[in-house]
């Protein structure tokens, strides 16, 4: 197992460093027009050839990757992005961590814990769509009833272990979300933009420290580096009372900027899944078990 320590850095400069040499090493020559050579003993791009590529010197970013107080301009780092190919979002992730890297440590200061609003409490109990509220951090904050009936013991555990991550990394998860990995993978991504906004926060770094010890999948996927933004997608579910459901979700942030969204699950209208819905709304007593604030 990997050791805890290894799985997030508390030094900002360190994560940015860690993040480009990733990203440099996956990225093939000629994948920028550039000729490979003979004898090449380095994964993806070396050094001087991503310095090149930026337009800056290969001491300055040879110092960038070394961890080292290197202060990148937003030009540099918008050069930095196009050479490497970013998307979108590795653009704003690698924006995010040279932000943190310029900015001097602060003292640790008191942390809020999340809450759901009593009027979003009021929404989910009268919604008939599968619906949770989850933290920055994946953490399951409340439900509707339908969802309670697709989580099933889940919603019955401790608050500290209703983790969207912990639940897809249990050795059972596999029958129930047959595209599991696909699914841990982006979640991953999507913890991995949230923690870069705010590394010191104390959930972000038990949760992560938590996980990295327990699942040697989680460690291997955290140091990939990948992030994630996506506000929409889709899950598959074996239930065990009424089968496959194939569901579209949707993600609506709650008021408060960083702070929990708002999750919907539905299925196209009369579909199979659709039908298998109603036949679980109907099955189950669907009565939101008392959410823990």
């Amino acid at each position: 197992m990997t050791d805890a320590p290894l799985a997030m850095s508390d030094n900002p400069r360190r994560e940015l460093a860690e993040f480009l040499r990733t990203r440099r090493t996956r990225l093939r020559p000629q994948d920028v027009g550039l000729e490979p050579g003979p004898r090449r003993r380095v994964a993806g791009l070396r050094r001087e050839e991503l310095a090149l590529l930026a337009g800056v010197s290969s001491d300055y970013y040879q110092r960038m990757e070394q961890g080292r107080d290197v202060r990148p301009s937003e030009q540099v780092l918008d050069a930095l992005a196009r050479a490497l190919n970013f998307s979108a979002e590795e653009s704003r992730h690698l924006h995010s961590l040279a932000a943190a890297a310029r900015t001097p440590a602060r003292s640790p200061r008191p942390y809020v814990p999340e809450e759901v609003p009593d009027t979003t409490l009021r929404l989910l109990r009268t919604m008939t769509s599968p619906a949770l509220v989850v933290g920055r951090f994946l953490d399951v904050l409340a439900w509707s009833p339908l969802a309670a009936a697709l989580l099933g013991e889940f919603t019955q555990q401790p608050q500290e272990q209703r983790n969207l991550l912990s639940l897809l990394l249990h050795p059972e998860a596999d029958q129930a979300c047959p595209e599991r990995a696909a699914t841990v993978a982006e979640l991953i991504g999507m913890l991995r933009t949230q923690v870069a906004a705010d590394p010191g926060h104390p959930r972000a770094v038990e949760l992560v420290g938590e996980l990295a010890v327990h699942s040697d999948e989680f460690a291997a996927l955290w140091a990939r580096h990948d992030v994630e933004e996506p506000t929409r997608g889709q899950m598959r579910i074996n239930h065990p009372l009424v089968g496959e459901l194939n569901l579209d979700w949707d993600a609506y942030p709650l008021p408060g900027t960083p702070g929990p969204a708002l999750i919907v699950c539905t299925a196209a209208e009369d579909s199979p899944d659709a039908e298998r819905l109603q036949l679980l709304a109907g099955l189950l007593d669907t009565r939101c078990p008392k959410t823990e604030r």
